[in-house]
């Protein structure tokens, strides 16, 4: 393999030692484990599993054990070797030799990406082994809040531009009056909260905090509770034709499941809908009741049909249109 044990000069024990430690091709993943235990754990990094999947030419990206570095895109990242003068190699393909204190790699990109290891430039005894990864420091989380579930929730979510690249834990946090909580996380970029004081005039604040290995950064998003209701589009639109009406379509549909009291905070609810092939919709409304009778339709024509719902207070936004439910109205025999 063109690897030697650290000061062993070429002492066949060592090398099998380390062979063993890098892993065979013949050998399974847990048998390689454990004669790292057995015999070599003193001298065997910590194991790194890389996201990247980057290579380059020689590196299939996936080395083994090695010690994770991380850098900024578009600077020059410098890969420190401890014993001076160093042969460096990335994979199998040997880049050349580098003074102390490492090898420079200026301006990197992600093509820079993968597997490195600095030698002895006579012996190739293996200094160090470095697994790079490149991106940047997170931004501040750009941050949007919606009480879909009013008012028992605000659910929030968190863009990051540009994207780091980096794996980036968050921690989020929320503060009403002199009031804080965690914002518990719902998904990689997002979080809920709970246990709201309606028509409270004090704003909630929701901080968010990103972090990864290059850096951290804060984003904040302050609110009025009434302010942010958005419910989530009415289901179970049906389209029904109504017998002895040619012109007519009966509409009817259910609050969103994820709206917990209709009857103590109700919606109402704007119709939209179109002729086949008709890019114009018409948009009707604001109705309270869960059903609408379209009139003046024309005759024998397919309409596509959509419903939004909105507090009925009118604070907030209304929500997104249901999906598309279709229907044509009675055609006599």
């Amino acid at each position: 393999m063109g690897w030697e044990a650290p000061g062993s000069g070429g002492d066949s024990g060592s090398q099998l030692a380390l062979l063993r430690c890098l892993g065979s091709p013949a050998e399974s993943p847990g048998m390689r484990w454990l004669w790292v235990v057995a015999l070599v754990a003193p001298v065997c990094a910590v194991p790194y599993n890389s996201t990247a999947g980057s290579t380059g030419d020689g590196d299939n990206g996936d080395r083994g054990p090695c010690t994770p570095q991380h850098g900024s895109l578009g600077t020059e990242v410098l890969l420190l070797c401890p014993g001076g003068e160093a042969e460096w190699r990335r994979g199998d393909t040997v880049l050349g030799t580098s003074p102390a204190p490492g090898l420079a790699l200026p301006n990197a990109s992600l093509a820079h990406e993968g597997h490195y290891s600095c030698h002895h430039p006579v012996t190739g005894e293996t200094w160090a082994t470095i697994c790079l990864r490149l991106g940047y420091p997170p931004p501040p989380p750009a941050i949007e809040c919606w009480a879909t579930s009013y008012p028992q929730t605000v659910n929030c979510s968190w863009g990051l531009s540009p994207d780091p690249l980096l794996d980036t834990d968050f921690v989020a946090t929320f503060r009403h009056g002199t009031d804080t909580g965690e914002c518990t996380l719902t998904g990689p970029r997002s979080c809920s909260f709970g246990d709201l004081q309606v028509f409270s005039l004090t704003p909630y604040e929701l901080n968010v905090t990103a972090r990864n290995a290059l850096g951290a950064a804060s984003g904040a998003l302050s609110f009025l509770l009434e302010n942010i209701i958005k419910p989530d589009p009415p289901e179970a639109l049906r389209v029904s034709p109504i017998p002895g009406e040619p012109q007519k379509l009966l509409l009817e549909w259910r609050p969103p499941s994820s709206w917990p009291f209709p009857e103590y905070f109700p919606l109402h609810y704007r119709i939209r809908y179109s002729r086949d092939n008709d890019s114009v919709p018409t948009t009707v409304g604001p109705f309270e009741l869960t059903s609408h009778t379209l009139t003046d339709l024309e005759p024998g024509s397919l309409h596509h049909i959509q419903v939004a719902a909105k507090d009925i207070t009118d604070s907030g936004e209304f929500s997104a249109w249901s999906p598309p439910a279709s229907g044509t109205p009675w055609v006599g025999l």
